[in-house]
């Protein structure tokens, strides 16, 4: 039974013939369409049908391939390298989706990287996994009757945004089914390390790509019930009883290597307010206390180690927000980091008064120890508007540095007690009812260096980080849902 239409992407024959030929002679195949975004390039030695594209993630490609799509599954491979299908693979994709019903299934996989053979776990795609570069691995398997709806039902065309929309709309009417089971082979070209990978979405030669996520996003939170109009609660910033008007909080972990130079940037702010510096430290067990307690002679700089011992970064956060010399404001600096310039911290508090808002988010530029500048450069997060910045939220990773709190917005919520995340988490939550205000201005340096904690992790590990950020967004989403 041929059940199983191929969608492949061609660049020229040598490149296409490399996944033709393991596909061929299988016989759940029922037709292979090749998809050319190369108006010129001859394909006909491959004998196999082209579909003529302008952009393979485009939504008049996923139209084109509903249109030419006949069998029970579809599957669209998504990479120009080749495909490898392991044995049996494609009857196992059929067999799961006649059991599930499934609008789409993915797979782990192998991935050959630089001659080297790994695999390549993947992870449960929830309700708020609405990240457009969450990893289905290249072998999309989808129903072709929920796939045809799910085109029909898309009233905008999305130019870059076509196959995002197309796995959300489809998640309106199905599942999505992760298959936990080796299923195929790919080469990987992209090579670089998990650190380097982090800010491609805001990368500004990205913008027009991440535009036309947004607008896919957007409509898909409009039709789950989670989107929010930008009605905001107001926040009264009033509040006279606190002995400091800003606390720059520093949570720290063996940085001997780096406190110094952020403890130092954080005293060296000139401002017209009283301000101080909380370093927390978590039992640390090299240098970084030491180093620490040589600048404590300036009477603002406090040291913090608490007695417990199972606190992560927010446990960290929540015990400078409780102490009884935390500011009015309480605004970050990770270890690693300094800020810009002398008036980073006044600019901050300037932005609460100017934007009635109960966080601030800032601008930073990435630099290495010199504090040269690292691609790709300045990260300002343009995509956050006031009219949609806080349903964005829920479609990107993370939501730009520096941050700042109004402590009594943020005592009653509290920060998750984890090592990663908790920043994204808390933001999402302000977001929920309070505008978010941002600076556009660089006032911090990001200083990337191989002790960075996301500079080169293991795919596990980064599995491990977006599975919680994808269930801080499918908590978000079902609060959200309750507010109408």
């Amino acid at each position: 039974m041929k059940r199983i239409d191929c969608f492949i992407p061609a660049a020229d024959y040598e490149q296409a013939e490399a996944t033709l030929s393991h596909l061929r002679s299988l016989p759940l195949i029922n037709r292979i369409f090749l998809l050319s975004a190369g108006q010129d390039t001859d394909l006909s030695r491959t004998g196999t049908e082209v579909i003529r594209v302008k952009n393979l993630n485009s939504s008049d490609t996923v139209a084109a391939i509903a249109r030419a799509a006949t069998a029970d599954y579809s599957l669209i491979y998504t990479k120009y390298t080749p495909l490898t299908p392991g044995y049996f693979a494609l009857e196992r994709f059929v067999q799961l989706g006649d059991d599930t019903r499934a609008g789409l299934l993915y797979a782990d996989h192998y991935q050959i990287i630089n001659g080297q053979r790994r695999k390549m776990p993947l992870i449960e795609c929830q309700e708020g996994a609405l990240r457009d570069d969450f990893n289905f691995g290249s072998v999309l398997f989808y129903n072709t009757s929920v796939l045809k709806k799910a085109v029909a039902q898309t009233t905008d065309g999305y130019p870059y945004a076509g196959m995002y929309n197309l796995r959300l709309a489809v998640s309106r009417m199905a599942s999505l089914v992760h298959i936990n089971e080796v299923l195929y082979t790919e080469e990987e070209t992209d090579t670089r390390k998990s650190g380097e990978k982090l800010f491609d979405y805001v990368d500004p030669k990205n913008r027009e790509v991440q535009v036309d996520m947004e607008k896919a996003c957007t409509e898909h939170l409009k039709a789950i019930g989670a989107y929010l109009p930008p009605c905001f609660t107001p926040v009264d910033l009033g509040r006279n009883d606190f002995e400091f008007e800003a606390t720059v909080m520093i949570p720290v972990f063996n940085r001997e290597k780096t406190i110094e130079d952020a403890v130092r940037s954080a005293l060296a702010q000139k401002t017209s307010f009283k301000y101080n510096v909380m370093v927390v430290n978590h039992h640390s067990s090299d240098k970084t206390v030491s180093i620490v307690e040589k600048l404590t002679d300036d009477p603002r700089l406090i040291l913090i180690t608490p007695e417990r011992k199972d606190l992560f970064v927010g446990g960290l956060w929540n015990t400078a927000l409780h102490h009884p010399k935390c500011g009015k404001f309480l605004v970050q600096l990770d270890s690693d980091d300094v800020y810009s310039g002398q008036d980073s911290l006044s600019r901050i508090v300037e932005a609460f008064y100017q934007q009635q808002c109960a966080m601030i988010i800032g601008t930073y530029r990435m630099t290495d120890f010199g504090l040269n500048t690292l691609p790709p450069g300045i990260i300002d997060h343009r995509e956050w508007t006031p009219e949609n910045g806080r349903n964005n939220a829920l479609r990107i990773n993370g939501l730009g540095a520096p941050r700042a709190f109004y402590t009594p917005v943020l005592r009653e919520l509290l920060l998750p007690n984890t090592n990663y995340g908790e920043d994204y988490g808390l933001g999402l939550r302000f977001s929920r009812h309070y505008q978010i205000g941002r600076i556009y201005d660089v006032l911090y340096c990001c200083r990337r260096w191989e002790g960075n904690s996301d500079a080169a992790l293991e795919p596990e590990k980064v599995n491990a980080n977006n599975l919680y950020k994808d269930r801080l967004r499918t908590w978000e989403i079902q609060a959200r849902k309750q507010l109408k």
